[in-house]
């Protein structure tokens, strides 16, 4: 696995190098860059990356902004933010562009580990300030089969459907590219949505995703 961590600090660099090597050992490969501009030649010089690991304090452009491109041309790879700050407007910013997870720099070593274990087992961490409750994060691998989430749904209220719409929620899929895959009406889909809303007791998709991330909720999908 291709791992790609842009920061402009050599130091923060390789100790994030360290902590990925000791979690994955030889699977992963870790790649760098230093700005934008190096982490776009990155990938595409490295087309099968499968994390970005993002500072949102880039030398060349802002983080936010690239992060809004990044969504675009290349939806299918994962991005984490990594950032020395994280006040829940940001970190809800950056979930609303993409972000599949929000770990702060200051996090303590234990922290930062379980962090990236829950990332890698395709869970979503924030920090626990923003959510209100205990961290997300935890030793070992977040529930990941069918019937680890269905069972979650039912504890939810969920419906086997609205388990497989969350799912997507969390891979960011926009309504319309649920319909598409689910082959739902769009109609169907509000109304799934809105149940999921409600059972999770949030007013929007950024809190759900947030919230479910919080519960271990991942989608086998997103699985790196």
């Amino acid at each position: 696995m291709k791992i790609l961590v842009v920061d402009d600090h050599v130091l923060i660099r390789e100790a994030l190098r360290g902590l990925l090597r000791e979690l994955k050992g030889d699977a992963v490969i870790v790649i760098e860059a230093a700005d934008s501009r190096q982490a776009m030649r990155q990938i595409e010089q490295h087309r099968d990356v499968k994390l970005m690991l993002l500072d949102l304090a880039l030398p060349d452009r802002d983080g936010f902004e690239m992060l809004g491109e990044l969504g675009v041309r290349y939806p299918t790879l994962a991005v984490v933010v990594l950032s020395a700050h994280h006040d829940p407007d940001r970190v809800r910013k950056a979930l609303d562009l993409g972000a599949l997870g929000f770990i702060p720099k200051s996090a303590p070593r234990e922290v930062m580990l379980s962090a990236f274990n829950l990332v890698f087992a395709g869970g979503i961490y924030v920090p626990p300030e923003i959510l209100g409750h205990q961290p997300v994060a935890r030793p070992g691998p977040a529930p990941r089969t069918s019937a680890g989430q269905e069972v979650m749904g039912l504890d939810l209220g969920l419906t086997e459907r609205q388990v497989e719409v969350l799912a997507l929620m969390m891979q960011g899929k926009s309504n319309k590219a649920i319909c598409r895959k689910l082959h739902l009406a769009e109609a169907t889909v509000k109304v799934h949505v809105s149940a999921i809303l409600k059972a999770l007791n949030v007013t929007n998709r950024t809190e759900a995703v947030i919230a479910a991330g919080a519960l271990g909720f991942g989608s086998p999908e997103s699985a790196l």
